[in-house]
């Protein structure tokens, strides 16, 4: 059960509700956003963060939704893992999700891809252990710009992912990503919900 009221869009802040296209947002795309709206300042700032990585990437769909969703597993964000974004729905399908389970060995990701996930592990999860290494296993195959990119998209899915899994938003998720906290919920628990 979420642990802060949620806010219906009709009591949110205008700029908030029209920067988010509230109004014709399913439930599941309004999301976290509800309870961020109680302090409107605050969620037009993360709001703002967000949409400016979003509207600013280069690197691919793709890349981005399978470090998303390894990203949300480590959070345990349940609601990150259940949706999936439909920019990526013609490069990501529930196999390849699947393969992120191990994805050092998944023959459906490309080098790059590994490199950048198994970096994002990193950030995830042991960020002083990234070594000088790491780094140059990412030169290989993304410019210093594209390895800047990628450590700001990991950062916003650290950050957000971390928020949204304290908040606990999970009753209007799928059944199988709305296990309680101490059982690991992984990406393709469930049908996953589809978002703009």
């Amino acid at each position: 059960m979420s642990r802060l009221s949620k806010l219906p869009p009709e009591q949110w802040d205008p700029e908030l509700r029209a920067m988010t296209q509230a109004d014709t947002a399913s439930v599941i795309e309004q999301g976290i956003t509800r309870m961020l709206a109680l302090s409107p300042a605050m969620a037009r700032a993360a709001i703002g963060f967000g949409a400016g990585v979003t509207l600013n990437r280069t690197l691919p769909e793709r890349l981005i939704e399978l470090v998303r969703l390894r990203v949300a597993f480590h959070n345990q964000c349940r609601s990150c893992m259940a949706i999936r974004y439909r920019a990526a729905a013609d490069s990501v399908d529930e196999g390849l999700v699947c393969s992120l389970e191990t994805p050092e060995e998944a023959p459906d990701l490309s080098p790059a891809e590994k490199a950048a996930i198994a970096f994002a592990d990193r950030f995830a999860t042991d960020h002083l252990s990234i070594t000088d290494q790491r780094f140059d296993a990412l030169r290989e195959h993304f410019s210093e710009a594209e390895i800047v990119e990628l450590m700001v998209h990991c950062a916003l899915y650290v950050g957000m992912g971390r928020l949204a899994a304290v908040l606990d938003m999970t009753e209007e998720l799928p059944e199988g990503y709305r296990k309680p906290f101490g059982e690991t919920v992984t990406p393709w628990a469930d049908a996953p919900v589809s978002v703009r």
